[in-house]
């Protein structure tokens, strides 16, 4: 069984004034319409946090002298070389 429970919350006016029009222009209600702002908020928040890629990084100075990083040829080339060409 669901239960209702009243409370007042403060809107900006012209929060509330959108939030009408909205509703108004999709035939509902005010309340349906917090109702879902709600349950969107609250399944966003509950939601386990997403995948994040750790930071990587490699000593050095850089790319090899006389390595062009616009000539995409001569890098696969670098990476291939002596691998059975």
């Amino acid at each position: 069984m669901v239960r209702n429970m009243k409370t007042t919350i403060d809107i900006p006016t012209p929060l509330l004034e959108q939030a009408k029009t909205v509703a108004a222009e999709e035939g509902t209600t005010l309340r349906r319409l917090v109702e879902e702002g709600l349950r969107l908020v609250v399944e966003q928040h509950s939601r386990p946090a997403g995948f994040k890629l750790r930071s990587v990084h490699f000593r050095g100075d850089g790319v090899q002298p006389g390595v062009e990083l616009e000539r995409w040829d001569q890098i696969r080339g670098l990476i291939y070389q002596g691998r059975g060409e």
